[in-house]
């Protein structure tokens, strides 16, 4: 492994208090000393003038497809998605086929990333086949290697289960990522409203959403235990955190980019493209979401990766919710939030790479010298975005034809370079 010196770049280190122009050095994998690099004749030298460099991101809500439906997306092909957009750490969903509900589907994906583009974090399910009838393995599942509990894709239905499930994981400090979703009040396509109206296909209210939130916060509250919110969207879910966490509740909340930049507007198009779940909501909600982030409601931006073919995306109506995100996400992040001047990059780095990597509980989120050697480098350069040059297997991308203001340059991923476009 060649180590590797990034000299002249603006680096933001939000853990170090690090904003400012200088030099990165990397050894054996780990940010090392600056004065390690003399003598180091076999470093690669890259100029980052003009770039900035800021730890690799940590993506909380990917699902990689694999096992079972690789048509769409797998392991290596979604690291190399990862990787183009500058995220060095993934948490993978266990919506897989077997879903990853026994200690076998979870070694299997931890081996197979082994070769990938990112470190790849599994969340072991919570219930058996996702069906919220009975409660998997926990203890086999985390000794096989988890590093978070979920059934996302679906709602823990059981109470008592997802109670459980919380305890369970509290202990073994490790988060539970809920999809907050009332099964009997969803089904719809679109959210429920105007543009629902207009398409005339049946909505899906905000409250199947909020009614799930309150859920897992009463929960947490009734138990001082964590939860983190998966993929909020509406703008009384983010009032129902924020009170939350000023009563002391410990509860933390994710958003997803098309969630700040895009609304339901978008449908009249009748393009499945746009439709994901929880569904692109109104401007209302798109600005709470915006509120939330800057004002620390919701803790992270992560994406939902969640890739289809183009045949399964032809039909509006009858298409998968999912869109992906990966590439994507830190220059959508970027331009609604940093273009728009709703906050600093320092303040997106925390949201996109410090705070996720805490929750998680893994060694990433800075570039401290010792720590694993995870960064990426972009420019603030605009660029369309064009699903054909896209690097997973999947195109289904909200963002197509859209001009985004930062564009990655290039990934370093535990001291290996795996994406450079400089």
């Amino acid at each position: 492994m060649n180590s590797i010196l990034i000299k002249n770049a603006h680096i933001i280190d939000p853990e170090n208090s690090v904003n400012g122009i200088g030099n990165i050095f990397i050894k054996n994998g780990l940010f090392a000393p600056l004065e390690a690099a003399d003598g180091d004749d076999g470093m690669i030298i890259i100029d980052a003038s003009g770039l900035t460099a800021v730890p690799g991101l940590t993506d909380l809500h990917v699902h990689l497809r694999d096992p079972g439906q690789t048509h769409k997306e797998d392991i290596i092909s979604g690291c190399k998605a990862a990787a183009a957009g500058g995220v060095t750490s993934l948490l993978a969903m266990p919506n897989t086929d077997p879903a990853a509900d026994s200690p076998e589907t979870v070694k299997y994906i931890l081996d197979k990333a082994k070769n990938a583009d990112a470190h790849v974090y599994v969340v072991g399910a919570v219930t058996k086949g996702l069906k919220s009838r009975e409660p998997t393995d926990i203890d086999a599942l985390y000794r096989a290697g988890i590093s978070a509990l979920s059934d996302d894709g679906r709602p823990v239905e059981n109470t008592a289960i997802m109670v459980n499930a919380m305890k369970k994981a509290a202990a073994l400090s490790i988060p539970v990522t809920a999809h907050c979703e009332d099964p009997y009040l969803a089904g719809g396509k679109v959210n429920e409203g105007e543009i629902s109206e207009k398409l005339g296909i049946r909505g899906m209210p905000r409250a199947a959403e909020d009614a799930g939130t309150a859920r897992e916060i009463a929960l947490a509250a009734a138990y001082d235990i964590p939860i983190h919110i998966c993929h909020v969207s509406t703008y009384t879910s983010a009032n129902m955190i924020r009170d939350a966490k000023k009563a002391g509740v410990k509860v933390t909340a994710e958003t997803a980019p098309h969630y700040i930049m895009l609304t339901e507007n978008e449908l009249l198009k009748r393009d499945a493209d746009y439709r994901m779940n929880p569904p692109l909501r109104t401007e209302r909600d798109r600005l709470a979401m915006i509120e939330a982030l800057c004002d620390g409601t919701i803790d992270v931006i992560a994406t939902d990766h969640a890739p289809h073919t183009p045949e399964e995306k032809s039909d509006f109506v009858s298409a998968p919710n999912g869109a992906i995100g990966m590439e994507t996400s830190f220059a959508a992040a970027y331009t609604v939030l940093v273009k728009g001047g709703y906050m600093s990059e320092e303040e997106l780095i925390r949201k996109m790479s410090c705070n996720p990597a805490k929750i998680l509980g893994i060694q990433a989120g800075s570039l401290t010298v010792g720590k694993p050697a995870d960064l990426m480098l972009y420019a603030r350069e605009d660029h369309v975005v064009d699903p054909d040059r896209l690097h997973g297997k999947s195109k289904n991308t909200p963002f197509k034809g859209l001009t985004l203001s930062a564009k990655v340059k290039l990934t370093v991923c535990g001291g290996k370079i795996v994406f450079n476009e400089i």
